[in-house]
This record gives C-alpha cells, sequence and structure tokens, in this order.
C-alpha cells in the first residue's frame, strides 16, 4: 500500500491535515492514539475515530514479523511477512538503528550477494518500507533508517523518497539518520538534491579498479569507481553530510596492498568515510572472510595514510541471516523470479 493510499483512506473518514499527520505519527512512531488530557474519540471527527481500529488494523496488516533472530551484540534479524506472501529482511542494530528493504529481490546481481540471486520479484511501496519502521519501533527505540537491505533503492526510486520524506517528518528521523545506500544509479544524484528531505548517501565501491567492480556488481551502471566518488564529493559539498562508501572485504579479492594504495589515491582528501564490511560468508556464494588481522590491518594502514576508515560488521552473523539468507531459508531455496522492470 502506498502512503497516498494511505492518506485516501484517512481522509474518506473525515480526516483534517492535522488529524492525518496524528495518525501518520502514531503508526510511525508506535504509540497510542490515546495521550494526554484530550482522548481520542474528542480529538477525531466523529467518523474517523469510529473507524479508528479498522484503519488501525489495516496499517497492522501491511506487513507482520514472521520470525526474529537476536544475538548478544544487540542486532536482530527479522523475517518480515508482506500482504502477499512474499517476505524481506530488516535488522535491528545496535545503538537504536534499524536496517529496511526496499524491494523483494534485487537486479543488481551482486556476486557476492544471496538476495541478487533470485533476481528482482517486485518493488515494495512506501507503506511496505514505513511499516518495516513501524515494526522494528514495537521492538525498541530507532533513531536511525538505513535503505541497505534487500534491494536497490534506486531502482524503487519514487517510492524510497516518499518513505524517507515521511521518516524525516512524522516519523521523527533526524535527516542525517537517513541512510541512502546505492551501487551508484546516476538518478540518485539528480534527485536527492531537490528532494524536501535530503538522506545520507551510502555508496556500494568495494574495490578502486573499474574491471573487478563490473564483475562483483554486474548489473549495476557502469560508473567507475573514480565517477562515483567525483558525484558522491558533489553531493556531499552540497548537503554538508560527509558520503559514506560501502567496502565489503572479500579474501584474496579486494583486501590487497594494491587496493590500499588505490583507495588513499581515491579518496584522501574527500568529504567521506570508508565503512570497511567483512564479508558474511554464504555456504552457498565462493566468497570468503578475510581474517580478522587482516581487515584490522586494513584499517591501520588507511588511517596512517590519511584516509578515515572504520571497520564495520554485517549485523547479527551468528543467525546466517546476512543476505537474504534468512528468506532463502524460508523458501525452501525457491524463489520465484518475476521479471519486472526497474522504477524511476
Amino acid at each position: 500500500m502506498q502512503i497516498d493510499t494511505l492518506r485516501q483512506r484517512l481522509r474518506a473518514h473525515g480526516a483534517q491535515p492535522v488529524h492525518e499527520q496524528r495518525i501518520l505519527r502514531d503508526w510511525l512512531q508506535a504509540r497510542s492514539h490515546e495521550r494526554g488530557r484530550r482522548p481520542a474519540s474528542l480529538f477525531f471527527p466523529k467518523p474517523l475515530a469510529t473507524a479508528l481500529p479498522a484503519l488501525d488494523a489495516e496499517f497492522a496488516a501491511i506487513a507482520r514479523v514472521m520470525s526474529a533472530h537476536e544475538t548478544p551484540d544487540g542486532s536482530a534479524r527479522l523475517l518480515v511477512g508482506l500482504a502477499d506472501g512474499q517476505m524481506v529482511e530488516s535488522v535491528l542494530l545496535p545503538r537504536d538503528g534499524v536496517c529496511i528493504s526496499s524491494q523483494v529481490g534485487c537486479a543488481v546481481a551482486c556476486r557476492f550477494c544471496m538476495t541478487g540471486k533470485s533476481g528482482l520479484l517486485r518493488q515494495l511501496t512506501s507503506g511496505e518500507m514505513l511499516a518495516q519502521v513501524a515494526l522494528a519501533r514495537q521492538r525498541r527505540k530507532v533513531k536511525k533508517v538505513v535503505f541497505m537491505g534487500m534491494g536497490e533503492p534506486a531502482h524503487n526510486l519514487q517510492n524510497v523518497l516518499d518513505a524517507i520524506e515521511l521518516l524525516g517528518t512524522e516519523g521523527n528521523i533526524g535527516h542525517k539518520s537517513l541512510v541512502f545506500s546505492t551501487v551508484g544509479d546516476p538518478r540518485v544524484f539528480e534527485r536527492l538534491p531537490q528532494a524536501a528531505v535530503k538522506p545520507a548517501l551510502a555508496l556500494s565501491l568495494h574495490t578502486t579498479k573499474a574491471e573487478l567492480r563490473a564483475q562483483l556488481l554486474p548489473n549495476a551502471p557502469r560508473l567507475t569507481p573514480q565517477d562515483l566518488v567525483a558525484l558522491g564529493e558533489d553531493y556531499a559539498r552540497a548537503t554538508a553530510y560527509p558520503i559514506q562508501y560501502q567496502w565489503t572485504l572479500l579474501e584474496g579479492v579486494n583486501d590487497g596492498d594494491d587496493e590500499i594504495d588505490g583507495i588513499v589515491e581515491l579518496l584522501k582528501g574527500k568529504y567521506a568515510v570508508l565503512n570497511l564490511i567483512p564479508y558474511n560468508t554464504v555456504p552457498e556464494l565462493a566468497y570468503r572472510r578475510p581474517a580478522d588481522e587482516r581487515s584490522r590491518e586494513m584499517i591501520r594502514l588507511l588511517h596512517r595514510r590519511g584516509i578515515l576508515a572504520k571497520l564495520r560488521d554485517s549485523a547479527a552473523q551468528e543467525v546466517d541471516g546476512g543476505c537474504g539468507q534468512l528468506r532463502a531459508r524460508a523458501l525452501g531455496g525457491a524463489a520465484r523470479r518475476i521479471p519486472i522492470a526497474a522504477e524511476g
């Protein structure tokens, strides 16, 4: 369900902008309509107050948690069921964050990602993305939302931007705490600067070598790493938010000293932070996680050469839930691909 459809449902029962705003805030912030001295039955028009239980049930039916997998680090992976029977994954992150999905499946087909193996099944609606945040807030506080789960947000651009705008207003999420992650679709750099809510940007880099990047991300736009960083730098300077460059560390693939040299050449002096993320090994795929000492050594070498870099970890690895693994297990490894054009 799209957010515009939700608004129309509220207006059909007599909601004025102030009522619509409150109901959407209550939903996104997982709080009761009953608060303060004035009961909801007196605040809302009578037809709307009467319809509230049914409307709340409609909001709740958009998505539901099918299973939750918690880990000692404070993370949890959620398998989320949608109204049509499809499933996506969300991740509750340490320090009050949530990572949400924007598509069922993904068309980019990154070689190291389980999600990409099924292709793109369908787009998520703006309501389905927002429902993931509402579900997360039913479990814990959420101060940050990252569009870095299943799917490529740039391929569902308008729905993602609609969700971001509502999260940055009624959802009470700071704009810098809304993170749009992409492999680098050029449309992102055209549309995001024009948006009412301008999110922080995370760009999937993974290597400084154009040929290797094309192999790892076969369906990504053919931007060289240099082109991608140039576009990112323009957005960073325009918004005063540093770009987060994502680098999944793959043993023997992109963890060599030659990549260290390339990173220094590419990012020295840029308004950016590089996140090195050791690979969350997927048994069905050939890639492996580097030794922990090698990952730490890369961070030390980059720091010595003036690059702001952080060693991140894929949350909740203990449950083998990364890269679409929870969904794949729930489906028994058989996901039916439905061809669908990427939307912009």
